[in-house]
């Protein structure tokens, strides 16, 4: 009994140590507990501040930006404004030039329609000259066919075979395009001298009623008298080095005082030293 009084109290001693023990370590994890905790958060409220520091910078530079953005857009928007309207005045510019260009081209086109017109009628004129031309040309052909059918050949004056005869302008030209003589047309007025061909011929006297008449020949110093003769009788003589029959043909007596006719000569004869 008394063991039991005298182990008590160190088993109580032990126990309460033990407690204390456990108190002390508890008290001194929760010491450790709390300071790790505190740095913990220590270092969290330092995190958060850096953040915080960083959002204010951020923030900071997030205006700046916006700042330099709203500057540069409203530049933009300037030179935007600035571009379109120099757009606007080169369309403008474009279309004024276009138009002008049409109205030239237009009135190119009308100038040159007109032209065309005026050239296709030149030319329709020029076809229906030609047409015309062409009519003539066959006329006279025709009337030459048929003035050559009614060329004659006759005796002169003198007996000899004459060629062919003319009795009019339009017969002569027939005549002179065969080729065959020399022809010189004349026109003789009463009591004047007058040179044709190689010859001079004058005219001595007329007879309107009866188509007669009289002149003289002068040829190689000798005086030839064709007297009381008729209108398209061939009057002939010769003449030249080398004599050639000539043959005067007075084709008309147009009045008292004056006749016209052609002289004609060989084709080999002298030609006159000036035309008459």
């Amino acid at each position: 009994m008394s063991d039991e009084i005298e182990n008590a109290p160190r088993t109580y001693s032990g126990a309460l140590l033990a407690v204390i023990a456990i108190a002390l370590l508890g008290a001194v994890g929760g010491l450790i507990w709390t300071y790790t905790l505190s740095s913990r958060l220590a270092h969290q409220d330092a995190a958060l501040a850096d953040t915080a520091q960083q959002t204010k910078s951020l923030a900071a530079q997030l205006r700046e930006t916006n700042a330099r953005l709203t500057v540069a857009t409203d530049e933009l928007g300037k030179s935007l404004g600035l571009t379109q309207k120099q757009l606007d005045a080169r369309a403008q510019q474009l279309i004024q030039r276009e138009q002008a260009d049409s109205q030239r081209l237009e009135s190119a086109q009308k100038q040159t329609a007109q032209q065309v017109s005026a050239v296709s009628s030149e030319v329709s004129n020029v076809k229906t000259d030609v047409g015309g031309v062409k009519t003539d040309v066959a006329k006279t052909q025709t009337d030459l066919a048929n003035t050559n059918s009614l060329l004659q050949s006759m005796k002169g004056d003198m007996g000899q075979q004459s060629g062919l005869i003319a009795r009019n302008a339009q017969e002569l030209e027939v005549l002179k395009h065969k080729g065959d003589r020399n022809y010189y047309e004349f026109t003789l007025t009463r009591n004047q001298r007058k040179p044709v061909g190689t010859v001079s011929l004058e005219l001595k006297k007329t007879d309107t009623k009866r188509n007669r008449f009289t002149l003289d020949v002068y040829a190689d110093d000798k005086r030839y008298e064709k007297k009381d003769r008729n209108v398209n009788e061939p009057l002939q003589f010769y003449s030249g080095k080398d004599p050639g029959l000539y043959e005067i043909v007075v084709n008309s007596i147009n009045s008292k005082n004056q006749v016209a006719g052609y002289l004609s000569t060989p084709k080999n004869a002298p030609a006159p030293v000036s035309a008459q």
